[in-house]
């Protein structure tokens, strides 16, 4: 059965995977007929009504989703489209309440227009009641505009059947948030990372740069268990009070919290080998404000142990441990190779990494052997942008050979933020301006998104 899908009209990029994610989360089979991400609708195939509502339910970037009854370039091609189709299935809601929809895209209509367009379908034979609120069945008629242009260019016609979780993105909302910071994920795009990772019941979830929790919420509002480190234990323990454990008290969500330990990536007491995880979902620091650090000295040193008041400095509460560069390039390997070891067969990874608009600026998509590249959605600002890498861990058997990832073969060296991290030299130095709109890939290389896990 064909539906049509409404979007929202934000992050386009990242619309059409995460309807992927969630179908392959539900093991159905979806397959897009009609999709652009300049179009604030798409027409896929489901197997069925129950499907489609259950494809919809958890999308946070659509509204609804509507069984499709025909679709044309003008109004006379899309009545001929739906009397090409049984006539039994208008039977079906005959007696039943019902309304009419108008959704116009970058166009409006007057009321005497919608009415006159309303009555070109009286051919459909409805007798039931007309109620505007809480009828049995919503109807809506479609147009795609061009901007400036009334006539659209576009019109499909449908059944509401289901509607998404898009409203929860007011509740998570950081506006109303007990405990955060500048550098917090905003709970939209913090809910479709979950998405795209499949959080789920039963599964548990890791965050290895977890800041203020905001994946761990995102994780536990879909049912997942979740759990974090920092190598700054200030954003576990919190300030004056609020931490971690507030915000998932905050929204009832604290038998999801496993709990948050401070430890660095490249020092994590988690065992390597035991691949436990079902989702690692993380925003690494980019490094702009300050270089990136990790537990060590640059002289190697510093491992005797520190005494103050006669108890080892580092068991007290405000202990801050020494630290030491590390290379941006190498951290997004680490973060790879960590994932190869701890994720279970089919679990996933969700990683935010920035990127600058040129050429110049511009790293790849890290890879790893044993982790297959799903999909990759950008997110543009101005001179710069910052992509959504997810990964699916492969199964043992699907593993060509074992080996150390791919993306960033020249790790830098050096001794200062930006001998370290190129985009923060770049960011510091300024961006070219881009010569085109920005891609998610670099010259060469293909897209994954086609890839299905």
């Amino acid at each position: 059965m064909d539906y049509l899908v409404r979007f929202a009209q934000v992050h386009e990029s990242f619309r059409k995977p995460e309807l992927q994610a969630l179908a392959d989360l539900s093991r159905l089979d979806l397959e897009f007929l009609d999709y652009s991400q300049y179009s604030p609708h798409c027409i896929i195939r489901l197997p069925n009504e129950d499907a489609a509502r259950t494809v919809i339910s958890r999308s946070i970037l659509s509204k609804n989703i509507y069984e499709l009854w025909g679709s044309g370039s003008t109004y006379q091609a899309l009545h001929q489209d739906i009397k090409r189709r049984p006539s039994t299935l208008w039977q079906n809601y005959k007696s039943s309440s019902f309304k009419f929809e108008i959704h116009a895209y970058q166009a409006k209509r007057s009321l005497a227009e919608q009415d006159a367009l309303i009555q070109g379908f009286r051919y459909l034979g409805f007798e039931g009641p007309i109620k505007l609120k809480d009828p049995q069945h919503t109807f809506c008629i479609f147009e795609e505009c061009e901007w400036g242009v009334q006539e659209p260019k576009r019109v499909h016609f449908g059944r509401l059947i289901g509607r998404s979780s898009r409203g929860i993105v007011d509740t998570y909302t950081l506006k109303k948030r007990k405990y955060l910071s500048t550098t917090s994920m905003d709970s939209e795009l913090a809910l479709v990372t979950a998405n795209l990772t499949q959080a789920a019941p039963g599964k548990m979830f890791y965050d290895p740069f977890v800041g203020t929790g905001s994946f761990l919420i995102a994780s536990g509002h879909f049912g997942a268990f979740a759990m974090g480190s920092d190598i700054d234990g200030r954003a576990i323990r919190g300030k004056n009070g609020p931490n971690i454990l507030t915000n998932f008290q905050q929204y009832g969500l604290v038998n999801k919290h496993l709990d948050d330990f401070v430890a660095d990536l490249t020092h994590s007491p988690l065992r390597r080998g035991h691949r436990f995880l079902d989702g690692i979902i993380c925003d690494p620091p980019y490094g702009v404000r300050e270089g990136l650090k990790v537990l060590g000295s640059r002289d190697g040193g510093g491992k005797e142990v520190m005494y103050i008041d006669g108890e080892p400095a580092h068991l007290q509460n405000h202990y801050l441990p020494p630290k030491k560069p590390y290379s941006f390039e190498a951290m997004l390997d680490d973060i790879l190779a960590f994932a190869a070891g701890s994720l279970a067969q089919g679990g996933r990874l969700s990683l935010w990494m920035p990127t600058a608009n040129d050429d110049d600026g511009e790293l790849g998509v890290p890879r790893h052997g044993c982790l297959e590249v799903v999909s990759v959605c950008v997110q543009g600002f101005n001179k710069w942008s910052r992509r959504l890498l997810t990964y699916r861990r492969l199964r043992d058997e699907e593993v060509k050979e074992e080996q150390q990832p791919t993306g960033q073969a020249k790790i830098k060296t050096g001794t200062t933020a930006n001998d370290l991290n190129s985009f923060r030299k770049r960011y510091f130095e300024g961006f070219k301006e881009p010569s085109t709109v920005p891609s998610p890939f670099r010259q060469g290389e293909a897209d994954p998104t086609t890839h299905k896990s």
